[in-house]
């Protein structure tokens, strides 16, 4: 059946107050615009889990989303310090649980088999396992050395930006990929974010493309430009200069909250987002083509 749906419906359906949420995707395809509806929802007591929080945690946080952290790096990525969650987790006012990015990675994986835990080499994360108790070692049942255990992590909702997919959620992703797909698979529910919805037959010809079938996905929703500050290969670079803005103005609780208002609460959808952003803007991220060579996977007439 067609999961095509919008996105404000996707997340007043499908995320909860409480929920354990994660946001995938590595620099690349970061669902800021899901973010954001959340933000505009309202939801509370959320466990917002990421590989790395990206600034998206730091304005939900902000917007009193949050209960918890899951991370395996807490930074605004080329700039410092995430500073808001910075700011709740050194007051106490925001619970935390930090992980190595392989660590983090492994708990999706083992969620994603369907395995209780997964076992990985020491992998010089003797600080955090020596301060958090997911960390087990445990013996090698075939003699070798001792391993190191962690929990599987099974969001309640993972939500995804992809480059395009079809009404029944069926994906394509290029560029940096992060950990989509093991987030996908892990999770109980999934909302994919798309640049495009097109044909089935787009997606059919390209089968090598489709890191996320549609069977797993719960709602498909088409919400161009989704992904901004951070970028969609092919189709926005990278917003550099937003992220050395927002270092500055999330130190200041005034235009911090003023920037939630103006940016998020004030605009109805990301379609509002965009157009606020300006045709210079839309110029300056604007890349150049650079397709890929055609690949011909043959078949029978």
């Amino acid at each position: 059946m067609p999961k095509l749906t919008d996105l404000a419906s996707a997340i007043a359906t499908h995320v909860h107050d409480g929920d354990l949420l994660y946001l995938a995707g590595f620099t690349h395809l970061i669902p800021f615009a899901a973010g954001h509806e959340i933000i505009r929802q309202g939801r509370r007591d959320l466990t917002l889990a990421r590989a790395t929080p990206d600034i998206i945690y730091d304005q939900m946080a902000a917007a009193g989303c949050a209960r918890k952290i899951i991370f395996s790096y807490m930074g605004n990525p080329g700039v410092g310090s995430l500073h808001v969650l910075r700011r709740l987790v050194e007051s106490g006012a925001l619970e935390w649980e930090e992980y190595s990015h392989f660590g983090m990675i492994t708990r999706l994986a083992a969620a994603a088999a369907g395995l209780p835990f997964l076992p990985l080499r020491p992998t010089g994360a003797e600080s955090l396992a020596a301060v958090n108790p997911a960390y087990k070692t445990i013996p090698d049942p075939y003699g070798g050395p001792d391993v190191v255990a962690l929990p599987a992590l099974h969001p309640d909702v993972a939500i995804l930006h992809v480059q395009r997919a079809d009404v029944h959620g069926n994906a394509h992703l290029w560029g940096i990929l992060g950990e989509q797909k093991e987030a996908a698979f892990a999770a109980r529910r999934v909302i994919l974010t798309a640049e495009e919805i097109v044909d089935e037959d787009v997606i059919r010809r390209d089968p090598n493309r489709t890191l996320i079938p549609g069977l797993i996905v719960t709602a498909v929703c088409h919400v161009p430009h989704a992904a901004h500050p951070s970028y969609a290969q092919g189709y926005y670079d990278r917003d550099n200069a937003f992220y050395l803005e927002w270092d500055a103005l999330s130190q200041d609780e005034v235009r911090l909250h003023a920037w939630l208002e103006e940016w998020v609460y004030a605009l109805p959808d990301r379609a509002a987002y965009w157009a606020k952003l300006g045709s210079a803007a839309h110029a300056r991220l604007t890349p150049a083509p650079r397709p890929s060579g055609e690949v011909d996977y043959g078949g029978y007439a």
